[in-house]
């Protein structure tokens, strides 16, 4: 958006001098790769402030097959921004859930990078493909969402749970003889800087993405407004439209980590396009549709402040609130003709299933 830089200046000129923001990450590889990025970019921005990073032992970010549970290790640095212990926390934004716990907000999302999934193979299966690998050939993947779409993409591969970090992932596929390949997110391999293992990179027509994949969310205090000033420079208006629609589709369809749910989007020429779908556990029954609405991103008009000024968890006061409403409506939409179609009894038959696992 045009006019940061001008916003950027004078909230330091107009600030105390040599103030410390404080930056909560978790004791990650990955976490910290995420936590720096944003705070370069916030020095770029904010040339007179320091940055202190803190690291949290909490936990690192999994998912189990039998709970469905993604968001228990963000509590121990959401309790630590409540108690002012630091000032703001970067996350996946896929790992935030579209209803935040009273008093927080997402106050940026940064420009998105590549949303899609990346197959990484077992080094003796190097130059293969997904289609190529042998006959029950186990891939390991952290995600219903993916074992899913890729269980009846590809029928003739096993699909296995598989934990841990990134680090521990990829030890455990190069160490062990139990998998052919895993499934990573394409961005978290790249902030690490491990393109070269990359295998194949899954196109939306073979495995759509996880709602906000690719992006960084940066929580603060909701009612933190001199934070989210400035923080709120670090937008990127269009990875924020599709993100508002993404977190909305599945905020109406009352999805979760524990049902498969997936999403693709992209704007042109003004327009924004989301396709969603939903799928059973073992990807037999599946549902998804296509939908559009057009996004007006004007200059941004001064409004009075607003009671609840967030959508799907989300402040960004300085990006045209129709615009993310029409994104928001778009996402609503899209969800509820799923629900009409029949959609809700897929969901609820596949959490009904992980559940009594």
């Amino acid at each position: 958006m045009s006019g940061n830089g001008n916003r950027a200046a004078t909230a330091e000129e107009n600030g105390p001098k040599m103030r410390v923001i404080r930056v909560g990450t978790r004791k990650s590889q990955l976490a910290r790769i995420q936590t720096d990025s944003v705070v370069a970019m916030l020095k770029a921005f904010y040339p007179g402030l320091q940055f202190e990073i803190g690291e949290f032992s909490g936990q690192e970010p999994f998912f189990d097959w039998q709970i469905g549970e993604k968001s228990l290790f963000t509590k121990e640095l959401e309790h630590a921004l409540e108690k002012n212990e630091v000032d703001l926390v970067v996350h996946s934004l896929k790992d935030l859930p579209t209803v935040l716990p009273p008093g927080f907000t997402i106050g940026a999302i940064c420009k998105r990078e590549n949303p899609y999934d990346a197959v990484v193979f077992h080094p003796k299966f190097v130059g293969k493909t997904l289609e190529t690998l042998p006959e029950k050939s186990v891939v390991g993947t952290s995600s219903l969402r993916r074992a899913a779409q890729l269980q009846r993409k590809f029928p003739h591969l096993e699909f296995k749970s598989i934990r841990g970090n990134l680090n521990t992932r990829l030890r455990k596929l190069d160490e062990l003889q139990e998998f052919s390949a895993i499934i990573l997110a394409a961005a978290g391999l790249q902030r690490m800087g491990w393109q070269h293992r990359v295998g194949q990179i899954l196109h939306p027509e073979e495995c759509m993405y996880a709602v906000g994949q690719g992006a960084l969310g940066v929580e603060v205090r909701a009612k933190d407004q001199d934070m989210l000033d400035l923080v709120g420079v670090l937008h990127d208006p269009e990875t924020l439209l599709r993100c508002i629609a993404e977190r909305a589709f599945l905020r109406h369809l009352e999805g979760g980590c524990s049902v498969p749910v997936a999403v693709h989007t992209a704007m042109k020429d003004g327009q924004l396009y989301l396709t969603g779908g939903v799928w059973s556990l073992d990807g037999s029954d599946s549902m998804q549709e296509t939908m559009q609405a057009t996004i007006r991103v004007t200059a941004q008009q001064e409004d009075g402040p607003e009671d609840d000024p967030q959508l799907v968890g989300i402040t960004a006061r300085n990006i045209p609130r129709e615009a993310q409403l029409a994104a928001e409506n778009l996402g609503i939409s899209l969800a509820s003709l799923l629900l009409n179609k029949g959609a809700k009894n897929i969901l609820d038959v596949a959490r009904q299933l992980n559940d009594a696992h």
